[in-house]
């Protein structure tokens, strides 16, 4: 395939493929028909565009061409005419009477996407996972990673949360403003690991995506437009996606790998996204302090240290033990093992990594074995860290992070 139309695939579902999904949604209201219809789509532009160029319009040549693929299905499995009767009867199509709201209050056809998706019928989980799946286009191994789960079980969630979906009926259909609150959690649960995916690939060359964080900020900042006062966690979630996003040109070196925080060229950081997120972080804390406010408290602490060894580590390890107790979770209980580890040394985290690990949850997730073997080289015991990092290795998927874990295992095979 030409490098010009690959580009130009590829541009067209990372940034397309949620409005594409929702065009089809409206005409078929049948989720796994308009997704299988999207991709059956885009595998068609992949020779017809070889051979007779990139379209003038590229969305709307995919819309185009689902449209037919759907029709096509539809018309395979039962008499269009019926099928299309049996829609408008349950109220799936866009002749449906929709609520009664300003347009200018969701100003965005991804955000209402995100609004649609994350209805309350369905369960926290299947409402991120699949705003996710029909958002960005993400795999289900990606969706898997975040969810700590895996691809196998998360695959069937995402088929449940479908049928449940077209079992009940659910309309696809923006919701009215005060059925935002309702929501809210799951909106931006969902707009965090479309950050989270982009700032850390689950797979391929490059580590960041930035594309997909500069879309999750984006979503992040009408989010915040859409009530006033802005509910205190999406401005937390703004100030933390800018400060994370901040650091992004530090992490990599001229090679592309990996650049760990304490090694970094501050320099590099981005002063005007921290400047911006600082006054919205101190906003978010005085609405009471929920998980994202305290995470974007964490990041604030890191950006406002001059150099790596003026962190204020144990404010850090305060604020992960309140975060423990308002949103307990494995990955919170290991970053706060890290923080333990530069406010009191490698020994004491060592311990609260080895009870994490014993309990299993973290088991295939690389970070928690790459931790582990950190703290072992620091402790000097070479020989088990080696083991570690030869597990981390072996769950990893970023090329970059496996570059860099592969550097640091044969630092302690010298």
């Amino acid at each position: 395939m030409a490098p010009d139309v690959a580009a130009a695939v590829d541009a067209v579902y990372r940034s397309d493929w949620g409005r594409i999904v929702a065009t089809l949604i409206g005409l078929v209201g049948d989720f796994e028909i308009a997704e299988e219809a999207a991709q059956e789509a885009f595998t068609v532009a992949v020779d017809r565009w070889r051979a007779t160029g990139v379209p003038e319009f590229p969305r709307a040549w995919i819309i185009q061409t689902a449209r037919h693929k759907a029709i096509d299905r539809i018309r395979r499995e039962t008499r269009f005419a019926e099928k299309l009767e049996s829609y408008a009867a349950s109220g799936l199509v866009q002749s449906v009477e929709e609520p009664d709201y300003d347009a200018s209050e969701i100003p965005d056809d991804r955000l209402r996407l995100i609004f649609t998706c994350c209805h309350p019928a369905l369960p926290l989980e299947a409402q991120v996972a699949l705003t996710l799946r029909t958002l960005g286009g993400l795999e289900t191994d990606e969706i898997a990673r975040a969810f700590l789960v895996p691809p196998a079980t998360m695959a069937q969630r995402l088929v449940r949360a479908k049928r449940k979906i077209r079992d009940a009926q659910i309309p696809y259909v923006v919701p009215d403003t005060t059925e935002i609150p309702e929501r809210l959690d799951a909106v931006l649960t969902v707009i965090y690991l479309v950050f989270n995916e982009g700032y850390a690939a689950t797979r391929g060359t490059p580590l960041v995506r930035t594309d997909l964080c500069a879309e999750a900020i984006r979503l992040g900042r009408l989010v915040r437009t859409l009530m006033t006062p802005p509910p205190a966690e999406a401005t937390a979630l703004v100030a933390l996606m800018l400060l994370h996003d901040s650091r992004r040109h530090a992490r990599l070196d001229e090679a592309g790998d990996l650049v760990v925080l304490e090694e970094q060229d501050r320099g590099r950081w981005d002063r005007g996204q921290i400047a911006e997120a600082l006054p919205l972080v101190e906003e978010a804390l005085r609405g009471g302090p929920g998980p994202f406010a305290l995470q974007a408290a964490i990041a604030a602490l890191h950006c406002q240290a001059e150099r790596a060894e003026d962190t204020d580590w144990r404010q850090i390890v305060r604020l992960y033990d309140r975060l423990e107790r308002v949103q307990p979770s494995p990955i919170v209980s290991l970053n706060r093992a890290v923080a333990v580890a530069m406010a009191d040394g490698p020994g004491p985290a060592l311990a609260l990594i080895d009870m994490l690990a014993a309990a299993g949850d973290l088991d295939h997730y690389h970070l928690l074995h790459a931790v582990r073997a950190d703290l072992l080289r620091r402790l000097g015991q070479r020989a088990e860290a080696t083991t570690s990092y030869a597990r981390a290795i072996a769950l990893v998927t970023n090329d970059s992070e496996r570059r860099f874990l592969e550097r640091r295992l044969r630092e302690v095979q010298r």
